[in-house]
């Protein structure tokens, strides 16, 4: 697999993007609701967040010359913990599905590996918020 810099770069920041995104659902639901169980089913998924390639991504990453590093005035409103948990669980599926077609250009079965974890996101992103939403 020869992959470019630029398509390093996409796989590299929607690796960070989706692990990120799980933590932080991960740490709520840890430390604010207590719930070891949903906790332990989102840190099983985040440690499957990753691919081997030929290619190391982190070489291509250029955070510094990032065109959209910016923060917008959509990502600063928040007004609750759902909100954020939305927010999150929304910034997970882009970039599982982000992962998904790129890795369509190299590898059909990593690419299939992360479509399954959007599907589970899918469902985790129901059944905690229904958990959470109760309490």
């Amino acid at each position: 697999m020869n992959l470019e810099d630029s398509t390093l770069r996409i796989l590299d920041a929607n690796l960070n993007r989706l692990r990120e995104g799980i933590r932080v659902i991960e740490d709520m639901l840890r430390y604010v609701f207590n719930n070891k169980n949903l906790a332990l089913k989102l840190k099983k998924l985040r440690h499957r967040c990753k691919v081997s390639l030929k290619e190391n991504p982190l070489l291509a990453r250029d955070s510094q010359n990032d065109i959209l590093k910016l923060t917008t005035q959509e990502e600063m409103q928040r007004t609750n913990l759902q909100d954020i948990m939305i927010a999150n669980f929304k910034r997970t599926q882009e970039s599982s599905r982000v992962l998904e077609e790129i890795l369509k250009l190299y590898d059909l079965e990593k690419s299939q590996k992360f479509k399954n974890i959007r599907y589970e996101l899918y469902t985790l992103e129901k059944e905690i918020l229904i958990a959470t939403i109760a309490k």
